[in-house]
């Protein structure tokens, strides 16, 4: 089992900050920011989203890293976490009552070196 390093209160900061980014990166893509850090009994989702091109929501996971030591942040999303997601998308939608076209889960990875600007990947769709 990996471990993490640092203390709980930074690796918090680095996610906030992560989060951030990615909601600013999907309005500028001109998705619309409907809900951040949803949680219920089976978990949590990191942003809700609603495409208007694709008449999609949009279920969107955010791993953020200040460094690749222990893989970047796109591998830290398996292929048990992007199921779970496709789970919590359901609760959402039924406890929000949204019938929507169509629902995808997307992973959003950020990689904050020290100095310079977030490098942000996005992963549109990712399949369980």
């Amino acid at each position: 089992m990996a471990t993490q390093t640092g203390s709980g209160a930074a690796r918090q900061a680095v996610g906030r900050y992560g989060e951030q980014v990615a909601v600013r990166f999907l309005q500028d893509k001109g998705l619309r920011v409907l809900e951040r850090n949803w949680r219920c009994a089976a978990g949590e989702i990191d942003i809700v989203a609603y495409d208007e091109r694709e008449r999609c929501v949009v279920i969107v996971e955010v791993k953020t890293r200040r460094s690749s030591q222990f893989g970047g942040p796109l591998a830290a999303v398996t292929w048990a976490k992007a199921s779970r997601l496709r789970r919590l998308a359901a609760a959402w939608l039924h406890e929000h009552e949204t019938h929507a076209d169509a629902v995808r889960v997307d992973v959003i990875g950020i990689e904050r070196p020290r100095s310079g600007p977030a490098r942000v990947t996005h992963v549109e769709d990712v399949t369980a």
